[in-house]
């Protein structure tokens, strides 16, 4: 196999997510940067790579893998250890519950394209915007802290990483950027810290990434 090729931008969270469970499955990879910021996602030649028009994507082999959980859960089934998902298929639906909290519901309505409409058709302030993204990281946050409270041993479901700290990372390190009050969600805060000083983690940390902004 070739190695993979990751399209991204170093603060996707979504790229993000993806970078850290290839690090954890000790995966190698290449990085191409796709400039969010630049609109390089809405250009032909990355159209005709991902139609979405949005970031990661993974080719493979000749085939290109897009939309975070469909890559997630093509590289647990390519590469199973170690596992990001538990055995027992109770245990495995709540890691995908948790992931789906910040997945569906946080991310998709307080990412790039949907902050961009606020401002430029809706004429939404900074501090509106700020407020609008805090409200979602709020309701899913609050979900979240209840669910690690009764499934979290140290990580955010069990003793191990999983794919839910995959998705609590990078969500967190959004939260944070935008001086999201984290004080109501210790559980959230302790277990993401620890995954977080993990080296699969560290490597994939925004700020350590080739297209970072200096």
């Amino acid at each position: 196999m070739s190695v993979p090729v990751l399209y991204g931008y170093w603060r996707s969270s979504a790229a993000y997510r993806v970078r850290i469970a290839l690090n954890l499955k000790g995966v190698a990879y290449e990085q191409a940067a796709v400039d969010l910021r630049n609109g390089e996602q809405r250009t032909p030649a990355y159209l005709k790579l991902a139609p979405h028009g949005l970031v990661p994507a993974l080719e493979v082999d000749g085939t290109v893998l897009i939309e975070t959980p469909a890559i997630l859960e093509w590289m647990e089934t390519r590469w199973p250890d170690p596992p990001l998902l538990p055995a027992d298929p109770a245990d495995a639906a709540i890691v995908r519950a948790m992931a789906g909290l910040i997945g569906c519901d946080i991310h998709p309505i307080a990412n790039l394209r949907v902050l961009d409409v606020l401002r430029s058709e809706f004429h939404a302030t900074n501090e509106q915007v700020l407020a609008w993204i805090a409200r979602w990281i709020a309701e899913g946050f609050g979900a979240l802290e209840v669910l690690i409270a009764r499934h979290g041993a140290g990580y955010a479901f069990g003793e191990r990483p999983t794919l839910a700290d995959c998705y609590l990372v990078p969500q967190l390190y959004n939260a944070r950027r935008y001086a999201v009050d984290m004080a109501p969600y210790p559980r959230l805060v302790a277990a993401a810290g620890r995954a977080a000083e993990l080296p699969a983690f560290a490597a994939a940390s925004p700020e350590r990434q080739p297209d970072a902004a200096v």
